[in-house]
C-alpha cells in the first residue's frame, strides 16, 4: 500500500473531532471585522484559524438549538444566550459577558444633519415618506434594542409603519448604505465599519437594556482548540483588538 493511500486510510478512520481541529464559531453579525481580526491574531500564534459563521444572534441560537455543530457562540444580547443555556447547550462555567456597544441613528454619508435623540424627537418628520431601516425588532437584538429605545422615547407609534426590517443589523446597515432608507438604527461599531454612512444621533443608554455580548463554549464542542480560543477572545490581547473596532469593554477585569 502506498504511503499516500495509507495516509488516507488512517485519516478516514480517525474520529471527525480529531480531524476538525479549528473551532467553529457562531457569532453575531456586528462582530464581523473585529472577530475576524481576533481570529487572525490567534492563527498568527500557530493555531488553526477558527471558522466563523456570522448572522443574527436569533438565527444562530435557533440553529444551535436545532443541533448545529458549533463550538462557540457569541451573542449580541443576553436573552439569546439565555435561550441556548436554558436548553442545556452551554458548557458550565464558560459564559462571560465581555463586550458592550452603543445604539446609534445613521444616515447615508455626505450629509451634515444631526438629530438630538430625546423624548418625543421628530424622527417621523425627518423620515418623511422614507423608511427607517432596522434589524427585525421582533427577534434580532439590534432591532429589539431599537424598538425598546423608540418606545421609551415615545416615538415608536409614529414610525413603526415606516420600518423596513433586515434579517441582521448588517442588513439594516446595507439599506442605508444603498440609499434605500434615509435613516437606520444600528450599533456604533457597524457605523464605524462603513464609509457609506454617518452617525446623526446617539441613543441614550437609559432608553434600552445594556447592549452586552456574552460568549460561551457549547457543551457539544468537539474542537480541542475551542476553549483556548474562547479564552483568547476574552483575554487582554483579544479585548484590545475589539476596542480598536469601537467596542467597549464589559468584563470584570477589563482595563
Amino acid at each position: 500500500m502506498s504511503r499516500l493511500i495509507l495516509s488516507l486510510v488512517v485519516a478516514l478512520s480517525m474520529p471527525s473531532a480529531l480531524l476538525a481541529k479549528a473551532p467553529l464559531v457562531f457569532a453575531a453579525a456586528s462582530l464581523q471585522e473585529s472577530l475576524n481580526a481576533v481570529a487572525d491574531a490567534w492563527a498568527a500564534k500557530h493555531h488553526d484559524r477558527p471558522t466563523i459563521s456570522f448572522a443574527a444572534s436569533s438565527a444562530l441560537a435557533k440553529q444551535i438549538d436545532a443541533g448545529a455543530p458549533a463550538d462557540i457562540f457569541i451573542s449580541a444580547d443576553e436573552p439569546w444566550m439565555d435561550d441556548v443555556q436554558k436548553n442545556g447547550l452551554v458548557a458550565p462555567g464558560t459564559r462571560v459577558s465581555f463586550l458592550a456597544n452603543t445604539l446609534v441613528l445613521v444616515a447615508p454619508a455626505g450629509g451634515t444633519d444631526k438629530i438630538a435623540i430625546k423624548p418625543g424627537f421628530p424622527l417621523a418628520k425627518a423620515l418623511g415618506d422614507g423608511k427607517l431601516a432596522m434589524a427585525d425588532p421582533d427577534s434580532v437584538p439590534a432591532g429589539k434594542y431599537g424598538k425598546a429605545a423608540l418606545t421609551v422615547l415615545g416615538v415608536w407609534p409614529q414610525v413603526q409603519d415606516k420600518v423596513v426590517r433586515g434579517d441582521s443589523v448588517r442588513s439594516a446597515l446595507a439599506f442605508v448604505e444603498r440609499g434605500e432608507a434615509p435613516y437606520g438604527i444600528v450599533y456604533a461599531t457597524d457605523a464605524f465599519a462603513s464609509k457609506k454612512v454617518r452617525i446623526v444621533g446617539v441613543f441614550p443608554n437609559s432608553s434600552h437594556a445594556p447592549i452586552t455580548y456574552p460568549i460561551a463554549r457549547l457543551s457539544a464542542a468537539s474542537s480541542p482548540d475551542a476553549e483556548g480560543f474562547r479564552l483568547f477572545v476574552i483575554s487582554k490581547e483579544g479585548r484590545a483588538i475589539f476596542r480598536r473596532y469601537g467596542f467597549l469593554a464589559h468584563f470584570p477585569n477589563a482595563n
